[in-house]
């Protein structure tokens, strides 16, 4: 690994790691400190790292991921700089319990012992503003697969490009539904490189953005009355010995097996208590409302993207295509435990077999009330309040992050929302303050 650093010509390097909400957090070395910190690990103080230990239980250290180094190619100036991410360990040396890329290794193992690899294909969409007085300004006025304006390609290129020196390779970049918005893609792989890969690229957006003098923003609805930001995220199992997906069944009508049928059941099952992880914050339920392709009603279904599980079609002559497509997250969500509580989810949906009601491929924002009632067709949370409490009373989330940092996540998210439920908006001001 040294001889990589010294023929990268790299001088220093960046320990980064994922607290609590996802938010990237690092340790910069000098690159002749590299080598100890392989073998010895850096130790840092956990307390005060959001949702991480308590004061006496606040040494820990971090174990540099070899797989995960890179140069980052933007960082040249007073010597070239790389970046790795890291685990976290107690000072015992054991792995420490709260870390969230700990909790996704966990509930992969799981899978693994029973024979599946889960596989990960996020779609990420974020808004570029000019960086001005007014915060809101976006960059373009273009619209869903525009060609997009010369300021915009610069910095998607620019984006495109560094994401590659990471070994990120992009699908697809385009212009989005938004003025201002763009979704990046990359290849679908396995959860816990996939996730790494997420918080690099959230890394990379915001860094190229603003050497721009653009700001860019993964926040679920930035703008009101206009499209918010998601993260579709594309789901599969592979049988660990065969290589083969194990969703595909060409006999069935959505070419599906039984398997994905039991994991969408899962996933359906315990959704209300997941969104308070996958769209963790007071903003996100400012996106999932009727009128912008964002889900509101527990569904799944083929072509109609209003359902909270989409089948996407897929080649003929691709069966490793087979996928489910979860509509409801957003980029807010750390990906750590956004995927580890999907897997764990779809693993009991096929421990207990169980069964998704039919599937609902109308236009399901047209349905009255009347219809809504006779399909069975419950609703998400409406607020990040209403997810927290579904999340208190579950017992999966419980033993997948384990009581001390259920608690924790809890408690943060229930500040959170406190929090803003004292807020008096600019629109009850506009509202109210002439009217009564």
């Amino acid at each position: 690994m040294m001889t990589k650093v010294k023929q990268d010509k790299v001088e220093f390097v960046s320990l980064q790691f994922s607290d609590l909400l996802g938010i990237v957090k690092e340790v910069v070395i000098p690159a002749e400190s590299f080598e100890s910190a392989l073998e010895n690990g850096v130790w840092f103080d956990g307390s005060s790292v959001e949702g991480f230990a308590r004061i006496q239980e606040s040494d820990l250290f971090l174990k540099p991921d070899i797989t995960t180094y890179a140069p980052i190619p933007w960082l040249n100036q007073n010597g070239k700089t790389a970046r790795v991410i890291c685990d976290i360990y107690n000072s015992n040396g054991e792995p420490f319990a709260n870390d969230p890329r700990f909790i996704l290794k966990k509930c992969i193992q799981e899978a693994e012992g029973q024979g599946y690899q889960f596989n990960v294909g996020p779609e990420l969409e974020f808004y570029l503003f000019k960086d001005n007085d007014q915060r809101t300004n976006v960059i373009d006025y273009g619209g869903y697969f525009d060609f997009t304006s010369y300021e915009g390609y610069r910095i998607l290129k620019e984006i495109i490009t560094a994401l590659k020196s990471f070994g990120i390779i992009v699908e697809t970049g385009h212009h989005e539904v938004g003025q201002g918005q763009y979704e990046i893609d990359f290849r679908y792989g396995d959860a816990l490189s996939t996730a790494d890969k997420l918080l690099t690229l959230k890394y990379t957006v915001k860094k190229i953005a603003q050497m721009y003098g653009v700001r860019a923003t993964f926040m679920p609805k930035p703008l009101a009355g206009v499209a918010g930001s998601g993260m579709h995220t594309h789901q599969s199992l592979f049988s660990i010995d065969s290589k083969e997906n194990l969703f595909f069944d060409s006999n069935d009508k959505y070419r599906l097996s039984r398997l994905a049928y039991h994991f969408i059941a899962g996933q359906m099952k315990h959704i209300k208590a997941m969104c308070a992880i996958l769209c963790p914050t007071v903003n996100s339920y400012k996106r999932l409302v009727t009128g912008f392709e964002a889900p509101v009603y527990i569904t799944w279904a083929a072509m109609n993207r209003t359902a909270l599980i989409r089948i996407p079609k897929w080649f003929h002559q691709k069966s490793s295509s087979a996928r489910i497509e979860l509509r409801c997250p957003d980029p807010t969500c750390n990906p750590y435990l956004a995927f580890a509580v999907m897997l764990k989810a779809g693993l009991d949906g096929i421990k207990n077999k169980l069964e998704p009601p039919k599937p609902v491929e109308e236009n399901i924002f047209k349905l009255d009330q009347e219809n809504l009632t006779k399909k069975n067709i419950e609703v998400l949370p409406s607020t990040l309040n209403e997810a927290i409490t579904f999340m208190r009373n579950s017992h999966l989330i419980k033993e997948l992050l384990g009581e001390q940092l259920f608690e924790r996540y809890l408690a943060i998210k229930t500040k959170e929302s406190m929090e803003y439920k004292q807020q008096v908006t600019a629109w009850e001001i506009q509202r109210y303050l002439d009217l009564f």
